[in-house]
């Protein structure tokens, strides 16, 4: 059964040509040079076009020429994503704007100073708002999975500098359950992705486009546990240079059960996450079969 490995693809030599391009010529034609790659990737990872070639033609029922069309879509937008990301984060000089839909509900979750949950997914490229989050008044964890090549996260670290954020790595002692569960109790706020999970860890069914997927139980135990707001953001990318940033109302569970609370706050984080998903179903980065 196929699952998602928590490991990326791509080697150091290709990021380094990338960034010589940026450095040399810009945006555009780095952009460029991602087509080629995007055609290989499309042709030759044949595990990651299947599942993906699914989710569009099983789940959005496009036709299998749309779907195909839509596979290399997919692709070439993580491409961009992953190259604005190295633009933004290290200067280089560029045409991007952006807006956020919900900065007000930013400032209220740290208002609360009660802890908070930034629910997001593998959805658009929000860590290219990270420099709109200085302005929130509470300290920020990213939770992620250090899945990166060690010569690629190096490379890319003198290139772009260390997060400016504070990062909670997901270990296999489970030590960052411990980092968050203090972050709650100094009254910060957390943001982690929950549609992804490595195997081994506790999950729930949940439907979603219409058919049975398992999504992470830990990010919502731990936010019913000490019963902190709640507010789903996402990054996405609506043309060349600009970015659309979302932050959902604040919500809070507080006469609920914990394990009401884990239920309902599942339900409402997957139910804006489809939504999300049908609005920009080419920018939902996920390449393993989700609905095994």
């Amino acid at each position: 059964m196929s699952s998602w490995k928590g490991k990326s693809k791509g080697k150091p030599l290709g990021y380094r040509i990338f960034v010589f391009v940026l450095k040399i010529g810009g945006v555009l034609p780095a952009y460029l040079l991602l087509r080629f790659v995007t055609l290989y990737y499309l042709l030759f990872s044949y595990k990651s076009t299947k599942s993906t070639f699914t989710y569009f033609h099983k789940r959005l029922n496009y036709s299998i020429i749309k779907s195909v069309y839509k596979v290399y879509i997919n692709y070439n937008l993580l491409g961009q994503t992953l190259i604005d990301k190295v633009v933004i984060m290290s200067g280089i000089p560029n045409k991007f704007t952006f807006n956020l839909d919900g900065i007000d509900n930013l400032h209220h979750i740290a208002a609360l100073k009660k802890g908070g949950l930034l629910l997001t997914a593998h959805i658009g490229n929000w860590e290219t708002a990270r420099h709109l989050l200085n302005e929130i008044d509470a300290r920020i964890n990213v939770v992620i999975f250090d899945g990166e090549d060690e010569g690629i996260k190096e490379y890319m670290e003198s290139v772009v500098g260390k997060s400016v954020l504070n990062l909670i790595i997901i270990k296999d002692d489970m030590s960052h359950i411990f980092e968050i569960s203090n972050a709650f109790l100094n009254d910060e706020l957390v943001c982690m992705p929950a549609d992804r999970f490595l195997e081994n860890n506790k999950t729930i069914t949940m439907k979603f486009l219409g058919a049975d997927a398992r999504f992470p139980l830990g990010p919502f135990m731990l936010a019913a546990k000490f019963q902190v707001p709640v507010s789903f953001v996402y990054g996405m990318k609506e043309s060349t240079f600009h970015y659309h940033f979302f932050a959902s109302k604040v919500k809070e569970y507080p006469d609920l059960e914990q394990d009401a609370i884990v239920k309902q706050m599942m339900l409402d984080f997957v139910d804006d996450m489809e939504r999300k998903v049908k609005t920009y179903p080419e920018q939902w980065y996920n390449y393993y079969d989700f609905w095994q």
